[in-house]
């Protein structure tokens, strides 16, 4: 053989392989998973006002670097903004109240690098799901999913990802919403691993989180509480909501991260980032580290 041939040889050989960098095993693989209700930007919330803590929320988001993050009451401008200064992702979003742009979003983003989206959709939390806008049950607004399929550039299987919003008053439209989030995962999400992230404005034992994550007419769900799994012992202070003040409270855990049993639990938390003395927003944003 030529030996003047053998670096291009070597060259093509190594075009073939698999990069180091998307290994399975290799820990480049970890999904970063953050779940943040942002608080609507137009509420009157004074010195708490979006327009005052805007740039400190994306750099909270910033800061832990999700590979993916699934937002909450975001409204259009709100959506832009965080697509502007969170640099790398690719995202969507639409309104809750006419499917284009009126009313709060579920809006989702997610590292182009590392993932491709091939399919994605929205569905609305009611008997006519399909219907933009559409309310059912006792429900006092419109609420939505979001969902997306994606290519993990790493390898494994397609995943698909649920972000949504359950109603803060509708206690029936809330376990409804649970049993169809539950239902749309089984087929939307079939030969996928699945994620769900959201504010379920439930606590942890309440109707909703079994609808969602309990034995259901003698089935396993498809998807567990992430954070349970990375605490399995129950502590007072994992409240998720907060009066814009820092620290761990009594409150409700309502924010929540479920994943199927196929992925495995690096980690879990509340993140209590504060700046002098205020929150990045009336919730804490809840985060997981996930691997196959």
């Amino acid at each position: 053989m030529n030996r003047a041939l053998l670096p291009a040889l070597f060259a093509m050989i190594a075009s073939l392989l698999p990069s180091p960098l998307l290994l399975a095993d290799d820990k480049t693989a970890d999904i970063k998973v953050m779940s943040f209700n942002v608080r609507y930007g137009t509420a009157k919330d004074g010195d708490n006002h979006w327009d005052k803590r805007k740039d400190f929320l994306a750099d909270t988001v910033k800061a832990f670097g999700p590979d993916l993050l699934g937002t909450q009451e975001t409204l259009g401008f709100q959506r832009d903004f965080l697509a502007e200064k969170l640099t790398g992702y690719e995202f969507m979003g639409l309104g809750r109240d006419d499917g284009k742009e009126k009313g709060e979003m579920m809006a989702i983003y997610w590292k182009k690098d590392r993932f491709e989206k091939t399919d994605g959709g929205h569905f609305w939390l009611s008997e006519t799901p399909e219907k933009a806008g559409s309310k059912s049950w006792d429900t006092s607004l419109p609420r939505m999913a979001t969902w997306v399929r994606l290519k993990d550039k790493t390898g494994g299987k397609p995943i698909l990802w649920v972000n949504t919003h359950f109603d803060h008053i509708g206690k029936v439209a809330r376990v409804e919403s649970a049993k169809l989030i539950r239902a749309r995962l089984a087929t939307l999400g079939k030969d996928c691993s699945l994620i769900v992230t959201g504010d379920f404005n439930s606590g942890e034992g309440s109707d909703p989180y079994k609808a969602l994550f309990d034995l259901r007419d003698k089935a396993e769900s498809p998807v567990l509480d992430s954070y349970r799994i990375a605490h399995p012992k129950r502590e007072p202070n994992e409240g998720t909501t907060t009066p814009f003040k820092p620290g761990p409270n009594k409150g409700s855990r309502i924010d929540w991260i479920g994943v199927s049993r196929d992925w495995k639990v690096a980690a879990s938390s509340i993140d209590y980032t504060e700046r002098d003395g205020r929150t990045p927003s009336d919730h804490f944003p809840v985060t997981a580290v996930i691997r196959r």
